[in-house]
């Protein structure tokens, strides 16, 4: 199949690991149906020798170009991704984390609804601690514009390591802006705020990696903030009613203060897409 014209947004911090990025770019690269016509790196901060020897090798050996943009220091995952849509060279992207896992019809499967003219196109994933081949359980999202709609008034409604999107619908929208751990929470409310067309393939196309104290991040009082400021501002711009934004401000904010136990329970049982990522 001729290559399509999309790229693929990667970014790299100090945290993350040699082993897992090979895995995570071969698995968007080599092993894809449909491959990206370009890989763009961008190197978050510092890493360690061990990362820069696999950055080095990515970019020597890749059968794709790789375009490694380097930031002097760590300056967090809205601005690693605006810097990588600023060196970009197709209107499309895809999103993939340094430690995540791609089945090999991802992109085939999201560029097949890109083709159809949408703006954005996620899909769902399955968890993972180790072994890639053993998942713990399963982020299905919502599909369909009305039922993607409705759902991101109360959770977010798409997987952020999952998406493709086009850049000039988030340049509508004014790109990633800072809002704690919720970037991405807060793009696709703008996004579909906005009337771009999105959707969701159920299936899942990406298998997400689940580190050793995920849910203790996705809590605690600074979360809790956050979540109530990305309320208002969903309130600000009418995409919740008074009524929802209440009804938020109170389930949600006991849920970023839970036990972590408990939040695991309560987010595996109920919540159908994925929460935003663990990095720095």
């Amino acid at each position: 199949m001729h290559a399509p014209e999309f790229s693929l947004l990667l970014p790299v911090y100090a945290g993350d690991d040699a082993d897992a990025l090979r895995l995570a770019f071969s698995s968007s690269v080599d092993q894809q149906t449909l491959r990206p016509a370009e890989a763009v790196i961008v190197q978050d901060g510092p890493v360690s020798d061990t990362l820069e020897r696999e950055l080095a090798r990515l970019e020597a050996e890749s059968p794709i170009p790789v375009r490694l943009v380097r930031l002097p220091d760590n300056r967090g995952l809205t601005e690693a991704l605006n810097a990588g849509l600023d060196a970009a060279r197709y209107p499309v992207v895809a999103r993939m984390d340094a430690d995540d896992v791609s089945v090999p019809e991802r992109f085939e499967k999201q560029w097949a609804l890109l083709s159809q003219g949408y703006d954005l196109v996620g899909t769902g994933m399955v968890e993972f601690e180790i072994d890639t081949e053993q998942p713990i359980s399963e982020r299905v999202p919502p599909t369909g514009a009305a039922r993607i709609r409705d759902h991101a008034r109360t959770h977010n409604p798409f997987n952020h390591p999952t998406m493709m999107y086009r850049v000039a619908a988030l340049d509508v929208v004014g790109r990633y802006q800072p809002f704690g751990k919720m970037e991405d929470y807060w793009l696709g409310v703008r996004l579909i705020a906005s009337g771009a067309r999105v959707e969701n393939i159920a299936e899942p196309l990406v298998k997400y990696r689940v580190g050793a104290g995920a849910f203790a991040r996705r809590g605690g009082w600074q979360e809790a903030k956050t979540e109530w400021a990305l309320q208002r501002e969903m309130l600000r711009i009418g995409f919740i009613s008074r009524g929802q934004y209440a009804r938020n401000v109170v389930v949600k904010g006991a849920y970023r203060l839970m036990p972590a136990s408990l939040k695991r329970v309560l987010f595996r049982k109920f919540v159908g897409s994925g929460l935003p990522g663990d990095r720095a």
